[in-house]
């Protein structure tokens, strides 16, 4: 039979709807659905046997759904989730919401009663879709058998329209279940279903900037996930070395320039930020991490490149805007700037050296604290103890809310692509799914993770999984019995008589809690012992834990200056 335009068919025996969702996921590059299972769904677990998709049983939706931003964010091919009906779906909210701030592009799928039981009140029956569409690009139900394979790669190619995000589908029983004629169901043959939606800007505000910043005398610029997302990691340094024009690194930017970069620099963004002439915010919006914008220096030029135009100038007003991937747009601005006033350039000498100079001051400062010898650890010695630890190609993750901010201030990744957080939404929850997509998509990579003890007590069974599939990884517990960055908060507002009310946590031994489950544990004491506990979880092979008891009363200068709190 030959092969139509609109779709590839093949032969004529009957297909089901699980199958043909494996079949779309097939074609999109999927090669593992994160799940929990449920009768509703459990024909796209037959499906994706047959297609060669591995299936990844967790122990708790919410990880499902983490797990599938994660292997999004890796690989740069949208990960995928299946859940059951009802409770299976509210129980990923989480996941995708998480996904939807962070501009991950996975698809959600679950199940739904069949459509003969519509408005009876059958099994695990709840209004999905409504309930998805605020958080999602794209939510909707599969009407018909013949039509699953067509909404999968639908739903897909709204996840990667403009900014990422999270698709959401919902198949009721009888519509996976059923098997129609092949030649019936549309399924879009791989890469000929949606087009590249790459933009590479005006290029009269390319130009506009170019000559922005060759004539700029206190430039800077900011690198925020989405120069990840475009894999824009080589644009961003020709940029930066070509223009001499210091950099600093947010989100999944971290990375982008390697420590130790003569333009990377970390300490001194607020000094730069309120000195310089021409800010350049590259795929990061102007939200709480940025103060709203209100951070910039009222006086600077200030020029924003997004993937979605809704991000340029919300919050705050920006004097030229550019629409585009980063990659391109970049790569453009380098090549208009190319060979002018490279003189103008060269006196950027001194702009350097005073950012220089305050990153020195603020390190000085801060250079007991790294090196205390106190007990309880101060968290400022774990996440240097950490850092130092880091190969070139180790892959951190951070879970958690005021150890986590503590390790932002100091853990400098090796290579782009290497630092991955929850994103804006500021979820807990999501280190240990982050390790399961991590360890699956760059089986190769260390993954080394910082937990707060409170955000892995959310997720912390899926410890389980990494131990049930064999997936090593070395993960850290900075363990000070409290939800700290909330105990400060109330403490600032309500004094110390209140500060404990609804924060407090046990004194867990999580050390304990990972041997229980099969892997390796060690409980740290002394900051002395933090690096030999951290090389012997390495080399033990397992997935381990080192609980690092860290001084309760230490708290991040970010959860100090959070603006909630004032």
């Amino acid at each position: 039979m030959p092969e139509e335009d609109s779709a590839s068919e093949v032969g004529s025996a009957p297909v089901s709807g699980g199958h043909l969702v494996a079949a779309a996921l097939k074609a999109e590059g999927v090669e593992a659905v994160y799940t929990l299972c449920g009768g509703h769904i459990i024909d796209i677990y037959d499906g994706c046997a047959d297609e060669g998709i591995s299936v990844v049983d967790v122990r708790h939706e919410q990880v499902a759904a983490h797990a599938a931003d994660a292997y999004a964010r890796l690989t740069g091919r949208p990960g995928c989730a299946v859940v059951t009906a009802g409770p299976g779906t509210t129980d990923a909210v989480t996941g995708v919401a998480n996904a939807f701030r962070a501009e991950s592009p996975m698809l959600l799928i679950g199940g739904q009663g069949a459509r003969a039981q519509h408005k009876m009140g059958s099994l695990q029956d709840l209004p999905h879709v409504e309930m998805m569409t605020p958080i999602t690009k794209f939510a909707a139900t599969v009407p018909d058998t013949s039509r699953v394979a067509d909404m999968v790669s639908m739903a897909f190619r709204e996840c990667r329209h403009g900014a990422p995000g999270p698709s959401f589908l919902e198949i009721p029983r009888d519509v996976l279940d059923a098997e129609v004629p092949r030649e019936q169901a549309r399924v879009p043959a791989a890469g000929r279903y949606r087009a590249s939606t790459r933009q590479a800007g005006d290029p009269a505000d390319v130009e506009r900037l170019a000559a922005l910043l060759t004539a700029a005398e206190r430039p800077a610029v900011l690198f925020g996930s989405q120069v990840w997302t475009t894999r824009a990691t080589e644009a961003a340094r020709e940029l930066v070395r070509e223009l001499e024009v210091p950099a600093y690194l947010n989100g999944a930017g971290r990375g982008t320039l390697p420590p130790g970069d003569p333009h990377h620099f970390q300490l001194s963004r607020r000094h730069a930020f309120s000195r310089a002439d021409v800010i350049v915010i590259v795929g990061t919006p102007f939200d709480f991490r940025m103060g709203y914008g209100k951070r910039l220096s009222p006086d600077a030029t200030v020029v924003q490149i997004d993937l979605d135009y809704r991000t340029v100038g919300k919050n705050r007003d920006v004097d030229l805007g550019i629409v585009g991937s980063a990659d391109l747009v970049l790569a453009a601005v380098t090549e208009a700037a190319s060979g002018r006033a490279r003189g103008e350039r060269t006196a950027r000498k001194a702009w350097l050296e005073e950012l220089r100079a305050v990153e020195e001051k603020a390190l000085a400062k801060r250079a007991p604290l790294l090196l205390s010898d106190a007990e309880p650890i101060h968290p400022y010695r774990l996440v240097h103890e950490i850092n130092e630890f880091l190969t070139p190609d180790s892959l951190f993750i951070g879970d958690g809310g005021d150890v986590v901010t503590f390790s932002g201030q100091v853990v400098q990744p090796r290579s782009p692509g290497h630092w991955m957080d929850p994103g804006p939404l500021g979820t807990l929850g999501v280190g240990v799914p982050f390790v399961l997509a991590a360890k699956q998509a760059c089986p190769d990579k260390e993954v080394v993770a910082l937990f707060g003890d409170g955000a892995f007590s959310l997720t912390g069974w899926d410890f389980e999984t990494l131990v049930r599939y064999d997936l090593p990884f070395v993960g850290i517990v900075g363990n000070n019995s409290s939800m700290n960055q909330i105990r400060y908060g109330q403490r600032a507002k309500y004094g110390p008589e209140r500060e404990r009310l609804g924060n407090t946590l046990g004194d867990v031994p999580y050390d304990a809690f990972a041997r229980m489950l099969g892997g390796h544990g060690e409980e740290v004491r002394d900051p002395a012992q933090i690096g030999p506990a951290l090389r012997r979880a390495r080399e033990s092979g397992k997935p381990s834990l080192v609980n690092v008891w860290i001084d309760p009363d230490a708290y991040a200068p970010g959860t100090m200056n959070q603006t909630m709190y004032k």
